[in-house]
């Protein structure tokens, strides 16, 4: 139990008192922590209010401004009774809402209001998520460690690289397994790291047999301590067929390194096409079309994604029926920040020079061409009973529901994708929640915002908690000092929107 400073917060519909102590016991998730007065729970989020269990946070709504670019009327706090939002452009989102543990109460808010002449309501609640994870986007082609390798953070396994995508190495972090199902170390520290990502915030990983790297969504990736700078702008076969034509008459080949597809300017199907001469240059690796090589080198920090700083090792040979002295030959990697200009001398050895300045010239526009490069990090969880519970009587309509689309559902105000088949799994971009939108439980399980949009005839026919309805002009007032508003987010689909 930890103090608890400022209990201006709002009563929820849970908790009970115990003994002559003024102690609560706050049944908001499984651990039922018994509060003292002046105190609050594990996580938190959740304190004993003389007696009455409150939540620690305030509920977060956002406001959307009259017009783009208009202003959004700010809350003064101590001073602000709900008139001044107009509640059409008001949206109460699950950020500070509370919870629908132990599954059987209705969700904390359920919010009526109009829409275009129709009779809305949201849902709002916090889930309290086992069954979470997040899916970590990282630019670069630096090799951080093999696919399905363990990634530990302070020692403990919470996760695994998963499969890379263009331009990116991937990690799959969380979930159920090493929440639950490892140490209690395990758990916490994977529920630790899941929400300092989610919150914005940089984690320091590393990976078995691979790289340390530095995590944080919106930044730049640091592997190794060194920052990434630009995502490839292709394999290294995308970049010769993007750039072949403007290499033409300057140079008479071309290899473009990477650890996946490296390219071969003359042999290639573009260097056909412009009638560039056969050079005689052989690489090493497996050749898998003209022009494309596969396995040049091994995966790693150097040259294009692979572990050479010399690019001239991947020449195989060079035919001297084909090759001639002052055969100009550039290497450069898929980003351009690694390049060689050379020229075969009288032996057919490749011997470096100035690079052109016409050549340069090129180089210099593959870089450009570069996307920065980037951390982004995609909560993903599964979204079950209680949580459903909180919206209707029978929680397989409401699943039904979302499913076919006819019931909208954001995080934080924020879209998601939901995925198709059985049940609602979700993801959403956290960079498109309000700041502070995620919290914890120490059981442990992730706590995050979720609400379902739908007309208030389809919500009734769904057999959702209708007397629990409350029009959004009386939450607003109501809930007073204890409510923060927040300017919605310009790149985010109004949820009310048809």
């Amino acid at each position: 139990m930890s103090d608890h400073g400022s209990l201006a917060a709002r009563s929820q519909k849970f908790g009970a008192a115990e003994g002559d102590q003024g102690i609560v016991r706050c049944d908001a998730c499984p651990v039922l922590c018994r509060i003292r007065p002046g105190r609050s729970g594990a996580c938190s989020r959740y304190a004993n209010d003389n007696g009455q269990l409150v939540r620690t946070d305030p509920a977060v709504t956002l406001a959307r401004a009259v017009e783009a670019g208009g202003p959004v009327v700010a809350f003064a706090e101590g001073g602000w009774d709900g008139q001044l939002l107009d509640p059409s452009r008001a949206f109460v989102t699950g950020i500070g809402a509370g919870t629908t543990y132990p599954d059987y109460k209705p969700a904390p808010f359920i919010v009526g209001a109009q829409h275009a002449g129709v009779d809305t309501v949201t849902i709002v609640t916090e889930g309290i998520f086992s069954y979470c994870g997040v899916k970590v986007k990282i630019d670069t082609d630096r090799h951080l460690g093999a696919e399905a390798a363990a990634v530990r953070a302070n020692g403990e396994q919470v996760g695994h690289v998963t499969t890379a995508e263009y331009g990116s190495q991937m990690l799959s972090l969380g979930g159920v397994r090493h929440l639950t199902g490892g140490s209690k170390k395990e758990g916490t520290t994977t529920c630790d790291t899941l929400l300092k990502l989610c919150a914005g915030e940089a984690v320091e990983l590393t990976i078995d047999g691979g790289h340390a790297v530095r995590v944080q969504a919106g930044q730049a990736p640091l592997v190794d301590g060194k920052a990434e700078a630009r995502m490839r702008v292709g394999c290294g076969s995308a970049t010769i067929g993007i750039f072949a034509q403007q290499w033409l008459g300057q140079v008479d080949e071309v290899i473009v390194v990477d650890d996946h597809i490296t390219g071969l300017l003359s042999e290639h199907q573009a260097g056909k096409v412009l009638g560039m001469q056969p050079t005689g240059i052989r690489l090493r690796g497996r050749r898998s079309t003209p022009g494309r090589y596969f396995q040049v080198a091994n995966p790693g920090l150097g040259w294009g994604g692979t572990d050479i700083s010399d690019p001239l090792s991947i020449i195989e040979s060079i035919d001297p029926k084909t090759a001639w002295p002052g055969l100009r030959l550039l290497l450069t990697s898929t980003t351009g920040e690694d390049a060689l200009w050379c020229v075969l001398d009288d032996a057919l050895r490749p011997v470096p020079a100035e690079m052109p300045p016409g050549v340069a010239k090129v180089v210099e526009r593959i870089g450009e061409n570069c996307e920065p490069s980037l951390c982004s990090v995609i909560f993903m969880a599964g979204a079950g009973g209680s949580l459903r519970a909180g919206v209707t009587e029978n929680p397989v309509l409401l699943t039904r529901s979302v499913a076919s689309g006819e019931t909208r559902v954001t995080m934080g105000g924020a879209p998601v994708y939901l995925w198709p088949g059985g049940g609602i799994t979700v993801m959403a971009d956290v960079l498109r929640l309000p700041k502070n939108a995620f919290g914890y439980v120490p059981t442990p399980a992730l706590v995050a915002p979720i609400e379902f949009t739908l007309p208030r005839a389809l919500y009734e026919r769904l057999g959702g908690h209708v007397s629990e309805i409350v029009p959004v002009q009386d939450l607003l007032r109501d809930l007073g000092p204890a409510l923060r508003i927040e300017d919605w987010q310009a790149g985010n689909p109004w949820p009310f929107a048809g």
